[in-house]
């Protein structure tokens, strides 16, 4: 008989060997996980429990002696699942890359008045649609609307010319305006503004979406506001201008000023649309992020309607914001597609919290904006100290220099000077010592450089640093 023919006749023999479910709920451990969880989530727990070291069997992690020991300890096992409760997909994670708004990881993360008003919200019944002093029925907007403009500062006065309107992401606000002030006409586009960012969203293919039809101007690397005035037509319907998100154009370059384009608008009596995207309302230069434009300065100079996130520098919840003026904010809130594109209860609650925080001054009770302001040398600190910490004696730890990336499509040049705890190990390679990290309890998630792996702490709460000291140590 050969090698293979054996270890497969084993394999076999250790299949045949596992218990039922059946036999498994005979077990006298389970039948007070019964009563503790109900019949059919004990029941999942041993077929998940069954499946695990069927598994097992199969990559070869488990022997015939080891089996009798899995096999006696079913229902231990099947009891540790219950008591660790639901599994769910979606998972708290640490951020150690470096990256502050990683798109992957959820980007922005909320303030505590963020997600409190969150669960007050969520946990009763409210007032999402409902006048509590009429007692009729009212718009979902004025949740966010009132307080964005207050924020922008153009909401004194009366017969303000300014509205907004809240949807799921920037993408969608794109779409929605487009679809609504520019179907089945032209669009004015600068080709050194059509972008593709992540997920694959590219501006003319949501132009050629939303109905309307793409006009370029200019040139990769050169556009002047004189390419914008000779292709206004009689079809045109408005004149485009797109943040660079995730890339920069160095060199020889020409860009019209914002303050141009604007004025251009209004001669030629065609409105002015600004995908800005990077939700950042005023600048943050002493944090290291300079020359972003701003939702402030967009408004400001007059341009008739902005589209950005709230889940990037505004440090809100995932959502798309429209800022504009109140007649084509109008157009669009007639437009059925803003049903499909608004967003819920949870995501008004999180993004007023958030609107509160910029109007009362407390911008530091924004996680990202601490992350954004943190010196490095207090990061270096606390890079000393987990290393100093570590005990276990296959592992080599050191504090590094590092740069912090802003990430989200935001301010692609800007790097933010860091530290980080640079890990080996005596028997792992980087890449499986990663993939150990990710799979803890926590989940800590960093990067590669230089065969080690490099934990930013920029990224990381502060009350998270002995967390990720214990997940190192048990490595």
């Amino acid at each position: 008989m050969t090698v293979d023919r054996i270890h497969q006749t084993r394999q076999e023999e250790l299949y045949r060997s596992l218990p039922s479910v059946n036999e498994v709920l005979l077990a006298p451990e389970l039948q007070k996980q019964m009563e503790a969880h109900g019949h059919e989530a004990v029941v999942a727990a041993i077929r998940g429990c069954l499946a695990e070291i069927r598994a097992e069997i199969a990559a070869a992690e488990i022997s015939g002696d080891e089996m009798k020991l899995e096999i006696g300890s079913v229902s231990r096992r099947v009891s540790e699942i219950l008591q660790r409760g639901p599994e769910y997909s979606l998972r708290a994670v640490i951020n150690a890359t470096g990256v502050v708004l990683h798109t992957n990881l959820g980007r922005a993360p909320l303030s505590e008045a963020a997600l409190a008003h969150v669960v007050d919200v969520a946990r009763y019944y409210c007032n999402l649609e409902f006048d509590l002093e009429t007692g009729e029925r009212s718009k979902r907007d004025v949740h966010a609307e009132g307080l964005l403009l207050r924020v922008l500062g153009v909401a004194e006065g009366a017969g303000t010319c300014w509205s907004a309107v809240v949807v799921n992401n920037c993408a969608a606000a794109t779409f929605l305006a487009l679809n609504t002030l520019a179907e089945k006409r032209e669009v004015v586009v600068s080709r050194g503004e059509l972008v593709e960012i992540g997920g694959g969203f590219r501006i003319p293919e949501i132009l050629e979406k939303s109905g309307a039809a793409l006009h370029e101007v200019g040139t990769t690397n050169r556009t002047r506001a004189a390419d914008y005035e000779n292709a206004v037509n009689e079809q045109t319907a408005l004149l485009l201008r797109v943040h660079q998100s995730n890339f920069s154009i160095e060199g020889f370059v020409e860009r019209p000023l914002l303050k141009e384009l604007v004025e251009l608008a209004k001669t030629l009596g065609v409105p002015l649309f600004e995908d800005l995207g990077t939700g950042l309302v005023s600048r943050l230069d002493e944090a290291g992020i300079a020359n972003q434009p701003t939702l402030l300065e967009s408004i400001r100079a007059g341009v008739d309607l902005v589209a950005v996130s709230g889940d990037k520098l505004l440090g809100g919840p995932q959502c798309g914001l429209l800022v504009g003026r109140t007649d084509l904010i109008a157009r669009i809130r007639k437009n059925p597609l803003l049903r499909a594109f608004r967003v819920d209860k949870l995501t008004y609650a999180a993004l007023e919290a958030t609107l509160f925080e910029y109007l009362t001054g407390s911008r530091e009770a924004l996680p990202l904006m601490r992350m954004l302001d943190i010196p490095a040398e207090a990061i270096e600190k606390r890079c000393r100290a987990i290393v100093d910490s570590l005990k276990s004696a296959r592992v080599t730890a050191t504090g590094i220099e590092v740069e912090s990336v802003v990430g989200g499509g935001t301010a692609p040049n800007a790097r933010l000077k860091s530290h980080a705890v640079s890990v080996r190990h005596s028997l792992l390679a980087a890449d499986e010592l990663l993939k150990k990290l990710r799979g803890g309890d926590p989940p800590v998630v960093g990067r590669i450089c230089e065969d080690a792996v490099v934990l930013d702490l920029r990224t990381v709460p502060a009350e998270m640093d002995d967390t990720i000291a214990r997940a190192i140590d048990q490595l």
